[in-house]
């Protein structure tokens, strides 16, 4: 669909990413700190049926052209239910049939499946970010209306990007989630002794488990992976989300794994468990990603059950790879209180929206204010009772990160 939007715009929807020449989107994603907007991660979401109609999440991106160059793209999608957003909104969903509001489809912005901060317009480098991002509300809205859609939602949006968007009337949601930052670490006993003695008793205690089941961790990463590790993080992921069931969240198909290796490789690094008896086909795995100083827990698995692995695979062999590659903040992925405990403490996140029925939004508003407050206070709980050695040594408060 293709529209004059003003004398040298042009706005165009597509459902497919493939319509737009990587070339000129990865010129406006590679700059940002996130990996999950570049064409590669979003490409490989579509083609592999992860992100897909059937599933629920229709691709619907907006992309902006000034002749023909592409200065402004949202990867956007059209979303039949609430799975895989990792923030909850069913809640909203029955509200809206209780005083007869069709909910969905609903305008959803995040990267699919990936509850990592980071979201937002892509916009060239030199443009006008508040004039673009005005033209592409603009269109996304006149879209809604036409459309019938409920409401526009963009999930773990760029911190930066933020504000940026409220003053566009969208409404800021906070949530949370755990966040290691590097204090300076250069080794990981120096990120031990940020704790206090009991808790790093715990953490050594908990890694010398696993050497005592004779296994021992190994960072591999770029064109040191060999293929097979994708097919098998994928075997991984899936028995780890059909462990739980209804809420085990497998949503990734084992296409998207296998085409990583061609194409994302620079990007990924795995955590294997490897035992003296097999040196080429580990007993477990995390899988991460890292771009520049950020790096981001994904999914993990083991076919069987070894004491205290999952904490060394997913927390503790990561930050030590981190401290050694410089990295300087590590995003384990959604859910777990148990982080705390390592040194994660609460951080914020926002998601922002924006409801087109006036009855919907005149109840979500206000009980969206209300809520953000509520959210402050549990993530100031929460951070008193991190186990660090000194309370001064804690991560900064809510209202710092603000």
């Amino acid at each position: 669909m293709l529209k004059k939007f003003k004398p040298n715009y042009s706005v165009v929807w597509t459902n497919k990413i493939t319509e737009v020449p990587q070339a000129a989107w990865d010129a406006l994603a590679m700059p940002l700190k996130t990996p999950f907007l570049e064409w590669d991660w979003l490409n490989n979401m579509e083609t592999s049926h992860s992100a897909t109609a059937n599933a629920g999440w229709l691709p619907n991106h907006l992309t902006l052209w000034r002749d023909r160059v592409l200065i402004g793209a949202a990867p956007l999608y059209l979303k039949g239910h609430s799975q895989g957003e990792f923030v909850f909104d069913h809640q909203w969903a029955e509200l809206a049939s209780r005083i007869g509001v069709e909910y969905y489809p609903k305008m959803l912005g995040m990267s699919p499946f990936t509850p990592a901060e980071g979201y937002r317009f892509l916009i060239a480098e030199g443009e006008d970010e508040e004039e673009i991002t005005a033209l592409m509300v603009h269109e996304i809205d006149a879209f809604c209306v036409k459309y019938g859609i409920s409401g526009c939602h963009f999930l773990y949006v760029d911190p930066q990007w933020r504000p940026v968007l409220e003053r566009q009337g969208f409404t800021p949601w906070l949530h949370y989630n755990y966040v290691w930052e590097n204090a300076n670490f250069q080794t990981f006993d120096d990120y031990l002794k940020v704790f206090n003695a009991n808790q790093r008793r715990n953490i050594k205690r908990e890694r010398k488990a696993v050497e005592k089941a004779g296994l021992r961790l190994q960072a591999i990463t770029g064109d040191e992976i060999p293929k097979s590790l994708f097919p098998l993080m994928y075997d991984f992921y899936a028995d780890t989300c059909d462990k739980f069931g209804w809420w085990g969240s497998k949503y990734l198909t084992k296409r998207f794994f296998e085409q990583l290796f061609h194409n994302y490789c620079h990007r990924v690094v795995f955590f294997g468990a490897y035992s003296e008896y097999n040196q080429h086909q580990p007993v477990g795995m995390s899988f991460c990603l890292f771009k520049d100083d950020k790096l981001y827990g994904r999914y993990w698995g083991s076919f069987q059950e070894i004491d205290c692995l999952h904490f060394d695979a997913c927390y503790y062999a990561p930050i030590e790879w981190a401290i050694a590659h410089g990295i300087q903040t590590f995003d384990p992925g959604a859910g777990g209180r148990h982080k705390k405990r390592r040194g994660f403490p609460a951080t914020p996140n926002y998601s922002l929206h924006r409801f087109y029925n006036n009855r919907l939004g005149q109840i979500l508003r206000p009980y969206i204010l209300e809520v953000n407050q509520m959210e402050e206070e549990e993530m100031k709980a929460i951070n008193a009772e991190l186990p660090f050695a000194e309370k001064s040594s804690q991560r900064s408060t809510v209202s710092d990160q603000q």
